[in-house]
């Protein structure tokens, strides 16, 4: 599985790429995955104020749904419209171009608290 060292892991299986004041969003390797090919995203809702852990959206595959939790406490800037008509995007690139939303980050502590890719990847037994 691949474990990108920039990022930051919920034990959800949701990554943080911070950058600045914001952080970019994705469901990891190990879950897209888990899930097989993804049919559809429902996006969170831009402006949305949300708590750490907190549902914010579901991505189907053919296999399942499942909901996304936000690893971090703030708002939601920007999502991936993409995923609107590209779904797979989720499986064929989770750190790139199948990144899920972008969040205004309203304390860093909450991405320090995450796991790093180490423990990420204990985690998921890599």
């Amino acid at each position: 599985m691949n474990v990108p060292e920039d990022l930051f892991y919920a034990k959800s299986h949701e990554w943080i790429r911070p950058d600045g004041e914001t952080g970019t969003v994705g469901i990891t390797d190990h879950a897209q995955n888990e899930l097989t090919d993804v049919v559809y995203v429902e996006l969170p809702e831009i402006g949305a104020q949300v708590k750490a852990g907190q549902q914010v959206c579901v991505v189907e595959s053919v296999k399942a749904a499942s909901d996304i939790y936000t690893p971090v406490s703030g708002t939601i800037t920007e999502v991936n419209a993409a995923l609107t008509s590209d779904p797979a995007l989720i499986n064929t690139a989770p750190f790139g171009e199948g990144w899920i939303f972008r969040i205004q980050v309203k304390a860093r502590e909450e991405i320090d608290a995450l796991l790093t890719p180490a423990q990420y990847g204990q985690e998921i037994g890599g």
